[in-house]
């Protein structure tokens, strides 16, 4: 049975003191075995959040660097994360490609560095407005799962869930429905499957993230592709992140 996961990516937000306060909240909140909830926190939070955040709240980095070490200046490495308990990352998330120019190859090559630090890591996939309108979206998304995961073993996958985020969806007004959010994700399993096998594509969770709020979580989780949401802006606030995690427990 794959894993509802409810993950909240904080960006560029949150201060160490105001990381913990939120995560002290969720002290009483029940989550149940079926669900994970990660928190996506900044670099300067992360340890902090691993030594004080309650399980079963689990923490990720947002990011890491494709070499093992060097002269990268500003960079953090795999081995940085996991030396302060971190084994979760992002890779490949919109925004590293739209603001930091990360192309297919570099996040094919930060995915063999989580994988050789025995980290866990949600890549992230999606096309833009122009592709979709082209109808070149399940082609673009093909194209960056298969350089992604070129070098990765069946048995590695399960340390991966893949994220697809409708770039077209996100700021441009227009609206990304459930069934486009289940379409995409069938899609995804289908060249899971292709790359390695079915059971491999089964046992793999497909997350969406693309303005998931409270009030359209239901919908999109009730969807038989999609296995839980990444989130941005409605996992800033406590309240909001309560209530997407109480609805990954009703998946």
């Amino acid at each position: 049975m794959r894993k509802t996961i409810i993950a909240g990516n904080w960006k560029m937000h949150k201060t160490p003191a105001s990381a913990l306060s939120f995560v002290e909240t969720f002290s009483d909140l029940e989550i149940y075995d079926h669900v994970r909830v990660i928190i996506c926190a900044p670099y300067l939070a992360l340890e902090s959040l691993v030594q004080n955040a309650n399980a079963p709240l689990e923490v990720s980095a947002q990011n890491l660097h494709q070499e093992e070490e060097g002269a990268y200046t500003g960079e953090i490495s795999a081995s940085m994360l996991t030396s302060i308990g971190v084994g979760i990352t992002l890779i490949g998330h919109s925004e590293r490609r739209q603001y930091f120019n990360e192309t297919d190859s570099i996040v094919a090559k930060k995915v063999q560095q989580a994988l050789a630090h025995n980290m866990e890591a949600i890549v992230c996939v999606g096309e833009q407005l122009s592709e979709r309108e082209a109808d070149q979206h399940e082609f673009v998304v093909s194209s960056q799962l298969k350089e992604a995961l070129k070098d990765v073993s069946s048995s590695q996958m399960d340390r991966i869930c893949i994220a697809y985020e409708p770039v077209w969806a996100i700021g441009t007004g227009k609206t990304a429905s459930s069934l486009d959010a289940q379409a995409m994700s069938h899609h995804i399993r289908r060249i899971l499957s292709d790359l390695f096998d079915d059971e491999t594509a089964s046992r793999c969770s497909i997350l969406y993230g693309g303005s998931v709020k409270p009030d359209n979580i239901d919908e999109l989780l009730m969807e038989p592709d999609v296995d839980g949401v990444l989130v941005g802006g409605a996992s800033l606030d406590p309240v909001s992140f309560r209530s997407l995690v109480k609805a990954g427990n009703k998946k």
